[in-house]
């Protein structure tokens, strides 16, 4: 297995350790956004913009990177994010996510369109996973897999609502990496010239029953992921009167992702979620959406303090999440950035990216004279987002 902490000092450095290791229809599936990659360079471009005022001459030799979300205590306010068919990253991938994200003391979500059991997660997991779910045509389809998920006793569940119809991945298309795939002659040099992944991944996979199969959807839905599902986003009918419905059927932590209007997110608490996710899903759907971080401000002073307020897209660096914190947000959300762990070196890559955000978390608090998250707010911002 590849020794990943003794090549890769940052996220950015376990990037370029995937990009080589994975087949570029691969690759590209999890680092691009979508159209013109605006949205995606936007998201990271104005986290370095926001500049932090710190404090010295503060005691800050005893640090706490602990944060409590919806009752629990995590080892740091963290969250690794639904990301579908991690799997082909790497052999067992979600697994991988799940076990990394319970040893690192964090909460893993699932997603809907994943490979793996959820009670196989949930069971890895120690019942810290979270799951999440869309909404398709028919209703009933969604229902029974959000009833698979409470008899199994996940306790939170994420409804995605940004992606009403499928975003224009210009880039998949030309890559042959479409739904289903499609094995175009592009992608099959790409594959050739990438046996460590072509082996140790999809061999893998073949010698031990056969490509991967959507594991949670219902009967009469997935199958492999190299056939095609019958719907892998929201239905374009989802409304509030949904949230209600699911409000009433889910008695556990409901959250509602991929809102980028105050308004909404208002709206949301008046329908009973208990917390909402400021996200524009990495910058993979609307490619002219604006940064979460921006609105961040915005969304803290509008919702209630019961209601918890999670942010994601563009987290590449500990001091992003400490920012984010300062902002207003209870926890961040983090996709790519595991993801480029995984496939750079499986769970240990995963491991060894957790481990780069706590030490990143630990350094920029103690550089910002804070030593808990308890004494991080809006003091601490110079600049302002926008």
């Amino acid at each position: 297995m590849t020794n990943v902490q003794h090549r890769a000092y940052n996220i950015n450095d376990l990037r370029e350790l995937a990009k080589r290791r994975l087949p570029r229809g691969v690759f590209d599936f999890i680092d691009r956004g979508t159209e013109d990659d605006v949205a995606l360079a936007n998201n990271l471009e104005r986290y370095q913009r926001i500049k932090l005022r710190p404090c010295h001459l503060v005691d800050v030799s005893n640090r706490n990177l602990q944060r409590t979300v919806f009752g629990h205590q995590q080892s740091m306010p963290l969250i690794i994010g639904p990301t579908g068919v991690a799997d082909i990253l790497w052999y067992e991938g979600e697994l991988s996510l799940a076990k990394a994200a319970t040893r690192a003391g964090i909460p893993f979500t699932l997603s809907t369109s994943s490979t793996t059991p959820l009670e196989k997660i949930f069971d890895a997991t120690n019942g810290t996973m979270w799951m999440q779910t869309y909404l398709w045509e028919q209703r009933e389809l969604s229902y029974a897999v959000i009833e698979r998920a409470r008899e199994a006793g996940v306790e939170t569940l994420m409804l995605t609502v940004d992606t009403a119809v499928m975003p224009n991945r210009e880039f998949n298309a030309r890559n042959g990496f479409t739904n289903p795939f499609r094995l175009t002659p592009r992608m099959t040099r790409d594959i050739a010239v990438h046996p460590r992944w072509l082996f140790g991944v999809m061999g893998r996979y073949m010698l031990n029953g056969g490509v991967p199969r959507y594991a949670n959807y219902p009967d009469g839905m997935g199958g492999k992921i190299t056939g095609a599902p019958v719907r892998l986003a929201n239905a374009a009918s989802v409304t509030w009167r949904d949230v209600e419905v699911l409000r009433e059927r889910w008695p556990r932590k409901l959250l509602v992702k991929g809102l980028l209007s105050a308004q909404d997110a208002v709206t949301a608490q008046q329908h009973g979620v208990d917390g909402v996710v400021l996200s524009n899903h990495g910058g993979r759907n609307l490619d002219s959406a604006m940064a979460p971080i921006d609105l961040l401000p915005e969304f803290r002073a509008a919702l209630s303090k019961s209601t918890t307020l999670i942010v994601d897209s563009g987290i590449r660096r500990g001091s992003d999440v400490v920012k984010a914190i300062a902002l207003g947000a209870d926890a961040v959300i983090i996709g790519k950035a595991a993801l480029y762990g995984l496939g750079a070196g499986g769970e240990a890559g995963v491991s060894h990216a957790l481990s780069v955000f706590r030490d990143e978390i630990d350094r920029t608090l103690a550089l910002v004279g804070r030593c808990s998250f308890d004494e991080v707010d809006a003091s601490l911002i110079a600049a302002s987002p926008r």
